[in-house]
């Protein structure tokens, strides 16, 4: 069989990339990393921009050229349209994947659009397909590999452990210092109703410094503790591969989903209010799922089937184009 050749096109969002690396991984085939930087006129919508590299830089621009490969994956509005352009350059030759709604001009040259089912376009259409959560790097088999490495370098911090992964503000919610204040309370509560050993703590550059510290403060040790742009590797997917339990802020649907890919329970925070519409929904949809449960001052843990989107698109995808 021959192996098929995939471009990622990735930019300066990192969960985006997450997906759209993800969802390549799980396709499987030769993949390769086309940078996308933009310039001012980003800001035009999608259905100016059109099938065409308006918006990019010329030097990104110029990186995309033949042998094209047979997909091409991208997430997110402002990477869209240089999906069709690359299609059109090709002769229809590369099939063109879109991860999140790119607008409704043009959708019918996606020969597949994964769309959460949290994302609010009901439309059924055939190269629409659906999924829980958002496609990320984080499977079952991975997990496996990274814990024989990570709980040798976790050996000395004592089990149960509570791993807290913690996001921050977004464009439309802040994350206060008084947030931060109740999530350690909550974390801390919860690690003491399941006899936690230690805590394995990560924040994220949406953190913030005063509401980091105030968590670093607010936990108590033993911990391991990760602040945003500490140095050494990030010890993110160790975490959840060891952890024997998982609280993870609820700002971030890669964060939720990947978190729900671990073998661990996972609890949510995500106080009514604290975060958008999309996320309140995916939220909902993993609850009901069986994928997660919300962090509440009584939160008790429990089993939880594990969620990889990624997978569940690459099926759809190898079944329909």
């Amino acid at each position: 069989m021959i192996e098929k050749t995939i471009w990622v096109l990735t930019d300066d969002r990192a969960g985006n990339n997450s997906q759209s690396v993800g969802l390549a991984d799980a396709i499987g085939g030769r993949v390769e990393q086309k940078e996308i930087r933009y310039n001012k006129l980003i800001f035009l919508p999608n259905f100016l921009r059109g099938a065409s590299g308006i918006g990019v830089r010329k030097s990104c621009l110029d990186a995309l050229k033949p042998p094209f490969p047979d997909y091409a994956i991208a997430a997110g509005r402002r990477a869209a349209p240089v999906l069709r352009l690359i299609k059109k350059m090709s002769g229809g030759k590369t099939k063109i994947i879109q991860i999140m709604f790119p607008g409704r001009i043009g959708l019918d040259d996606y020969d597949a659009v994964v769309l959460p089912e949290h994302d609010g376009f009901r439309e059924k259409r055939p190269n629409v397909f659906r999924v829980v959560g958002a496609p990320g790097r984080i499977s079952p088999e991975r997990l496996e590999r990274e814990k024989i490495v990570w709980e040798e370098r976790f050996a000395d911090l004592p089990k149960p452990r509570v791993a807290l992964i913690v996001g921050g503000a977004t464009k439309d919610k802040p994350f206060t210092v008084d947030m931060a204040k109740d999530l350690a309370k909550k974390t801390v509560a919860f690690a003491s109703r399941v006899k936690a050993g230690s805590l394995l703590v990560t924040t994220s550059r949406r953190t913030g410094a005063e509401q980091e510290k105030t968590l670093k403060e607010a936990l108590p040790d033993p911990k391991y503790f990760y602040g945003w742009g500490a140095s050494g590797e990030n010890p993110y997917v160790g975490f959840l591969a060891t952890a024997d339990y998982i609280v993870v802020t609820g700002d971030s649907v890669s964060m939720c989903s990947e978190s729900c890919a671990a073998a661990a329970p996972v609890l949510i925070y995500a106080p009514e209010g604290t975060v958008g519409k999309k996320h309140a929904l995916l939220h909902r949809e993993l609850y009901e799922g069986g994928y997660a449960r919300p962090l509440t001052d009584d939160a008790e843990p429990s089993p939880h089937k594990r969620l990889y989107a990624a997978a569940d698109a690459a099926k759809m995808i190898a079944e329909r184009i």
